[in-house]
């Protein structure tokens, strides 16, 4: 992985212009380096993140826009424009838009790790995706999608 290099990644672009969607989601790289990755998220009304663990990583984001429902270690939360979500490595959370709107976030990962490489395997998946590919593709890529509450 290269060095970071200093510059401006536009609104609206990713950096080489990549822009991937993740199930439904649009999300666009903005910075990537050894230490962290961040990027640009819309959840479309009704998308989420399902319930899972970074056992590497520390995760954050940034609400722009929209109301966000986190699910932290089975407690919800709500986070609008102007909060930050704090996700610990090792702490399970899911993500979820519940709104009839959308939401707009940045998030960013410290360290990167293998979170770039999981997102364009998810992309290449397409949108449609079977839900068995995205736990396998996941935890290849050091992301453990949960079991849903009804088969534990």
């Amino acid at each position: 992985m290269t060095p970071m290099t200093a510059g401006i990644t536009r609104a609206g672009e990713g950096i080489e212009g990549v822009r991937w969607n993740i199930l439904g989601q649009i999300y666009i790289p903005k910075q990537l380096s050894e230490s962290s990755l961040s990027w640009h998220a819309t959840f479309p009304p009704g998308t989420f993140v399902p319930p899972h663990i970074h056992p590497m990583q520390d995760e954050f984001l940034y609400i722009l826009q929209g109301r966000l429902t986190a699910v932290l270690d089975g407690q919800e939360s709500v986070a609008e424009p102007g909060d930050t979500i704090r996700l610990p490595r090792g702490q399970p959370h899911g993500l979820f838009n519940r709104s009839d709107a959308e939401v707009k976030c940045l998030f960013w990962v410290s360290p990167a790790r293998r979170l770039y490489d999981l997102f364009w395997a998810l992309h290449n998946l397409g949108p449609q995706a079977d839900p068995a590919d995205v736990v396998a593709v996941s935890a290849k890529h050091e992301v453990d999608f949960l079991p849903p509450p009804d088969a534990e």
